[in-house]
């Protein structure tokens, strides 16, 4: 055991945080601490660190707190810049380990000091910068820098990815996952606990409880046990129910006197479980229907060019009905432009863009959150809805967490985060078929964004959005759209799958992107013929008739992609090969920049499978214009 406190008490202000905790750290482990504002979380970081000290307890025996030997601990908040007119480099030599330059450890403490400020987004000129020059997010990062050089055998990070845009997150997130000593971490950003943490300490009621595995997991644990405590506490107050009735029933005769006290006496013996708290984010268990279903394609853009004056991208696309398309993009690239271009606030600038038959638009950004009201909640969301019962009305609000007392408040007193779930709330109770969203879950704690996860998850319509919180993107995003390099790029599955592509094709492996013009592509993926389902009921005639249009088209489409796997699997065989063959190290050694190419056939495979991913993709067209077309009703093909 690395670290452990036994039976700690931690008190503030005569006020008690923590009570009677129990957490320990074995090794490496690589720990994240979450509970609700106010649980004690960085408190639990201030006493590990030694800035606080446990409450004395005359009942505990040994000490609150205890070491396998002398620890260096280090904590992020804990740093501050007393002399900010020195550059960074002066800064971050001062821990550099011998004054001789010849020492592996200085060449070793120089290497690493490169890598992690260029892995902060920094660039080797910014060393010879003041510290006074930075912002404060900067300087919060340089601060950062410090604490992972000193490599303390604990390192205990508040909320580490503020001020860190996406590609330092993911860069920090790789290096802590390789980090070979321990790590305790609190952060809002569940993602980076996701991809970082091996186990989940959670706070509640001034006490700890661990979950191992990642957050994610944490999440579905605690489900399953809050689950397994409700139905043991329904039993036990089921059987305390049947004692009393029994007890009732024999009391008042003689013959069963005794009888009646012996079941009063198990009762009054009989302990109560504890009540397991609700949890408070909710779920939605039904879906969520569009009032009016729409077209099937929503939307149609056909050398579309979006900006404001100047084009800052030309894209050609379609969505189809009940997509959920997340964007991606450095901040700048036009995510929102697009957005504000689909729901019509902006014009194109050129191209042809048009919405599907009956679509019908529900657009969110952070400005759509700016409400004023000295009325109620209830009283507001009323005022949209007045056909809605109030009685209904509450019980829509509760589920979007403005239940009892919530419900009562001023809209005016609101957070900017809980009018913009009052906003999406009274969005999506309208009902339109195409959610337009731009960072719908900023400012919010998290119940409230796996509150609307779960309700965007149930809605069946179509929803194109943004957002930089990648736990939301992955849980409500079934396909993603990349804007990068002046151009539109088009994934046909997840985000979590997308990164893990994405990580393939730098370490040499396939692609990861399509461009957007062959996002046709993936609807043939997505729809698969009604015939081939699986099903017991007879088929209709229409359906026979359109698995016997499809067919042929069908088996072409499904040879070309087992010809296109096999080829890719050979590819990255012999790739695999290349890269642990002599020869490879040879050229690797002989200082070339970058990795050694492959040889001949290495390159003659890669086309080879070039050329089967282009058949593929044409089959796959080809069966999607035959899909079409049998699926069409004649009646409107002949109207239109």
């Amino acid at each position: 055991m690395l670290y452990q406190i036994t039976d700690g008490t931690v008190s503030l202000g005569g006020h008690t945080v923590l009570s009677h905790l129990d957490f320990w750290i074995k090794g490496t482990e690589k720990i994240a601490v979450v509970g609700r504002n106010g649980a004690g979380k960085t408190t639990l970081l201030r006493l590990i660190a030694g800035e606080l000290q446990p409450d004395r307890d005359d009942r505990r025996k040994g000490p609150a707190v205890r070491t396998s030997r002398r620890l260096s601990i280090g904590m992020l908040s804990q740093q501050a810049f007393a002399d900010t007119g020195i550059t960074v480099e002066e800064e971050l030599q001062k821990a550099v380990p011998p004054k001789d330059i010849f020492e592996r450890s200085r060449f070793d403490y120089e290497r690493e000091y490169d890598i992690l400020f260029t892995g902060f987004g920094f660039t080797r000129e910014d060393k010879k910068k003041r510290i006074g020059q930075f912002s404060g997010g900067e300087q919060t990062r340089i601060a950062l820098i410090r604490l992972l050089l000193q490599r303390p055998d604990i390192l205990l990070l508040d909320e580490p990815t503020n001020h860190l845009d996406t590609k330092a997150t993911e860069w920090l997130e790789g290096y802590l996952s390789r980090y070979k000593k321990a790590v305790v971490m609190v952060s809002h950003d569940r993602f980076f606990l996701d991809q970082v943490a091996e186990e989940v300490w959670e706070l509640e009621g001034k006490r700890a409880v661990r979950y191992p595995g990642n957050y994610t997991w944490y999440r579905q644990e605690k489900a399953k046990r809050a689950a397994l405590a409700r139905k043991a506490w329904e039993h036990q107050r089921q059987e305390a129910q049947r004692l009393e009735k029994v007890i009732e029933r024999f009391k008042h005769k003689p013959t069963k006197a005794s009888f009646a006290r012996a079941k009063k006496k198990q009762l009054e013996r009989m302990e109560t479980p504890p009540l397991p708290p609700k949890d408070h984010a909710r779920l939605f268990a039904g879906a969520i229907d569009p009032l009016v279903m729409g077209g099937r394609m929503v939307l149609e853009a056909e050398h579309v060019k979006i900006g404001y004056g100047k084009t800052l991208l030309e894209l050609s696309f379609r969505i189809r009905r009940g997509q959920k398309i997340g964007l991606l993009g450095e901040n700048g690239v036009g995510k929102s432009t697009f957005l504000k271009t689909v729901a019509g606030l902006l014009p194109v600038l050129g191209g042809k863009l048009a919405l599907g038959r009956n679509v019908t638009v529900g657009y969110f950004d952070q400005h759509s959150a700016q409400i004023q009201s000295q009325k109620s909640v209830l009283e507001h969301f009323l005022d949209c809805f007045p056909a809605l019962p109030e009685k209904e009305a509450r019980s829509i609000l509760g589920a979007y967490l403005f239940g009892g007392k919530e419900a009562a408040r001023r809209v005016s007193d609101l957070s900017g985060g809980e009018k913009a779930r009052l906003v999406l709330a009274e969005l999506l109770q309208a009902r339109p078929n195409f959610l337009v969203l731009d960072e719908p879950t900023n400012h919010m704690d998290i119940p409230a964004k796996e509150t609307l996860e779960s309700a965007f998850r149930a809605y069946t319509g179509t929803i194109l959005f943004v957002s930089h919180d990648r736990y939301f993107i992955r849980q409500v995003a079934e396909s993603v759209l990349i804007f990068e390099d002046g151009q539109a790029f088009y994934y046909p599955f997840g985000y979590g799958h997308y990164l893990k592509r994405r990580q393939a094709a730098k370490e040499g492996g396939p692609a990861a992107q399509v461009q957007a013009e062959d996002e046709a592509l993936i609807a043939s993926l997505r729809a698969v013929p009604r015939a081939e389902r699986h099903r017991v009921r007879e088929i209709s005639t229409k359906e026979a008739y359109e698995d016997w249009r499809l067919r042929p088209v069908r088996e072409q489409m499904e040879e070309a992609a087992e010809r296109y796997g096999r080829k890719q699997g050979e590819a990255a065989e012999a790739w695999k090969r290349w890269k642990e063959s002599s020869r490879f190290w040879e050229l690797a050694a002989g200082g070339e920049a970058g990795l050694p190419e492959p040889e001949k056939g290495h390159v003659c495979l890669e086309k080879e499978t070039q050329e089967a991913w282009e058949a593929w993709h044409e089959c796959c067209m080809q069966w999607l214009d035959a899909w079409e077309e049998a699926l069409e009703d004649p009646l409107e093909r002949k109207n239109s």
